[in-house]
């Protein structure tokens, strides 16, 4: 009865608040686009955009410490060796599963549909891929390897290199645990530090409305929304049709292993999925994710490390998108790829896409790197740019779903254990 009565408006909670900003920001935006030059549009946008950059910088600024505390205190309290390769084999596992569901929906939409054929390519700025495409040349197989392995701990936290982080925490967390007591003030130092860390997201969390209404304001003030609509419809439409589908893949898997919980949990990240969609970011609400999971029930030391290896190894959105996009992009260019090439192009994305950063525009790199395996144009990057930003609100939801529900099936699954023993 206590909690009903304190319990905050729907306006006055954090996702509304973020709803609000979102309206307004659009709403703003779209007025500087109507009524001012395109130079000043632009102005306008480079400077509101800063509101995101500050926020997603106030996230960056805490991930690194959280991830490498919650980590190591995860495995140190899992206590032995077979513990964290039964978790980690089942995390694996959901990962690669979910990964390769999400790649082979892309890769069906996108066939299905065919949103790539018959596009007017005479309107499209090339030179807006230089961006993107100036990137790919340092992506191969040897500094994907490179990339996994830390040489510095510190140059990793510095970057905010997830998955070497990982790494690191892991070998550091297993030293901790064969230790035994010895090692306990120093767990015990690094648990306090991670309640430290979270607390510190509380903090962060109130500027989210703020960085979400920049996001929002310093795109539409640059775009035209109706003109956007138009060019990309057809595009923009199917890729909604293919990730609407892999929602409801992963909703319905979540019912059948959470049964009614499921409900409860999408109540409680709803807050991490508007603000991921606000900023095209589910690295930006890693550390208020850790928190709602842990409130829904999950233990501590299941999400401090699941979480981390789910941001290298389980972006179920940017993989539907990854093969969305390459195949689009070689069909506006009237490249035809047989079903073993598509295929082929499915197992190299991912391999390569594996610890790529939940950050806006990460995925692109990818799909560029892969265009180029496959002799597509890299510059058709450009014909997904203008619309890309939208796309990326959505799929970047979608990993935080994806994250959200591998944690706590694999909770569920050890607390099943823990019972019978």
């Amino acid at each position: 009865m206590k909690e009903t009565t304190t319990k905050p408006s729907f306006l006055s909670g954090l996702t509304g608040q973020i709803l609000i900003a979102m309206i307004i920001g659009a709403i703003l935006g779209i007025a500087i686009h109507t009524n001012f030059s395109t130079e000043i549009a632009q102005l306008f946008s480079s400077k509101i955009k800063i509101l995101a950059t500050v926020f997603i910088r106030l996230v960056q600024m805490i991930i690194s410490p959280l991830v490498f505390t919650t980590l190591v205190v995860g495995i140190a309290k899992l206590g032995d060796i077979k513990a964290v390769g039964r978790i980690g084999g089942k995390a694996l596992g959901w990962f690669f599963t979910a990964s390769f569901i999400s790649l082979l929906l892309g890769m069906f939409f996108v066939n299905i549909l065919q949103p790539g054929v018959g596009l007017n390519l005479s309107n499209v700025d090339l030179t807006t891929a230089s961006e993107v495409t100036a990137k790919t040349t340092t992506l191969s197989f040897e500094n994907f390897i490179e990339h996994i392995v830390p040489k510095s701990i510190f140059e990793a936290m510095a970057t905010n290199e997830i998955l070497q982080i990982v790494i690191f925490s892991i070998f550091f967390g297993l030293a901790a645990a064969a230790i035994g007591d010895a090692v306990k003030p120093v767990v015990n130092a690094l648990d306090k530090t991670s309640h430290i860390v979270l607390k510190m997201v509380n903090y962060v969390m109130k500027f989210a409305p703020i960085g979400v209404f920049g996001a929002i304001a310093g795109v539409f003030a640059v775009r035209d929304f109706q003109e956007l609509a138009i060019t990309y419809f057809k595009y923009f439409g199917s890729f909604l049709i293919g990730i609407a589908s892999l929602w409801v893949v992963l909703i319905l898997v979540g019912y059948i292993f959470l049964k009614s919980r499921m409900s409860t949990l999408l109540k409680r990240i709803s807050s991490p999925l508007i603000v991921a969609f606000g900023t095209t970011s589910s690295e930006a609400v890693f550390p208020k994710l850790t928190e709602e999971l842990e409130r829904f029930g999950v233990k501590d030391k299941i999400v401090s490390f699941m979480l981390p290896l789910g941001y290298s190894f389980n972006l179920d959105g940017s993989m539907m998108y990854m093969t969305f996009a390459s195949i689009f992009i070689a069909q506006a260019y009237g490249i035809d790829l047989d079903i073993g090439t598509q295929l082929t192009m499915l197992l190299v994305l991912m391999l390569t896409s594996k610890g790529i950063a939940g950050v806006p525009r990460a995925s692109l790199v990818v799909v560029a790197a892969t265009c180029g395996m496959f002799d597509i144009p890299i510059e058709g990057i450009a014909l997904i740019l203008p619309i890309d930003h939208f796309c990326d609100m959505f799929r970047s939801a979608t990993n935080v779903l994806g994250n959200a529900l591998a944690t706590s099936v694999v909770g569920q699954w050890e607390d099943k254990i823990e019972d019978a023993s």
